[in-house]
């Protein structure tokens, strides 16, 4: 499930970028830029929680 909305926020910051790319947007860009950077923070916690309750 974690990876399931870690991929779903890196599809819709990709999205993001490159919608933001076509109509010049930097604001929409850089919310796909968060919305990335926010799915490798959730994906690296929930790994290293799952790893520590091991």
């Amino acid at each position: 499930m974690t990876f399931f909305v870690a991929g779903f926020m890196t599809v819709l910051g990709i999205a993001g970028v490159i919608l933001g790319g076509a109509d010049d947007s930097p604001g929409l860009q850089g919310i796909g830029l968060l919305l990335i950077l926010g799915a490798i923070a959730y994906t690296v916690k929930s790994v290293r929680t799952t790893r520590r309750n091991r």
